[in-house]
C-alpha cells in the first residue's frame, strides 16, 4: 500500500491510498455532510461545500476513472478501481 497526504491552506487534510486492486482517497471536512456536494467527471473530483454564507469549491485529479463517492461524519471518501 503506497499513501500520501496533503495539507491545503485552511489545513483540511487529503489522504491518498494506492492499493494492488484500487485506490481511495478520503478528506476530513468540518461541515454536514449535507454541505458537501462532489461531482465526478471523467478522472476529476469536484468538491462544493456550503458553509453558512460561504461557498468554497474545489478539484483535483482522481488516480482513475469510474470513482465511487461516499461521506459519513464529515469524512468524504472516493474510492475507484486499478
Amino acid at each position: 500500500m503506497n499513501s500520501a497526504q496533503l495539507s491545503g491552506r485552511d489545513e483540511r487534510f487529503l489522504r491518498r491510498y494506492e492499493y494492488d486492486d484500487g485506490w481511495v482517497i478520503a478528506a476530513d471536512l468540518p461541515v454536514d455532510d449535507e454541505s458537501v456536494d462532489v461531482d465526478i467527471v471523467g478522472a476529476t473530483a469536484i468538491v462544493v461545500i456550503d458553509h453558512g454564507n460561504q461557498v468554497s469549491e474545489t478539484e483535483f485529479t482522481l488516480p482513475g476513472p469510474g470513482a465511487t463517492v461516499d461521506m459519513k461524519n464529515g469524512v468524504l471518501t472516493i474510492t475507484g478501481q486499478q
